[in-house]
């Protein structure tokens, strides 16, 4: 596997990480368990940093900023809307289109 597939991996996985930990905080408001999911959330920071910084080896911050916050945020957006019954709107999606669609061009642009 090449070091430029393995940072893109870990710039991924650091995303995913980065949906879990406001995941993990809504799940402390909304159970019975908040040790539990704080803990979660604590474990999801650390994991999704550390793989960002492995990322930022190789790929330029600027980049692996953007895609990581915009996936997390992309993401949580879609969590909040499919398990807790945030609002979708019409400006809403766009909203979360268009940060899809600039994670995109970066990548695609580099």
């Amino acid at each position: 596997m090449s070091v430029s597939l393995q940072a893109w991996l870990a710039l991924l996985a650091a995303a995913v990480f980065e949906i879990g930990w406001p995941l993990g905080f809504k799940l402390s408001q909304t159970t019975a368990n908040k040790p539990l999911w704080i803990g979660f959330a604590i474990v999801c920071m650390g994991l999704s940093g550390v793989l960002l910084w492995l990322a930022q080896r190789h790929i330029a911050i600027g980049t692996a900023y953007a895609v990581w916050t915009g996936i997390g945020a992309a993401g949580t957006f879609a969590i909040g809307v499919l398990w807790f019954g945030d609002v979708l709107s019409a400006g809403r999606f766009a909203g979360a289109a268009l940060i899809i669609a600039g994670v995109v061009l970066l990548k695609i642009s580099e």
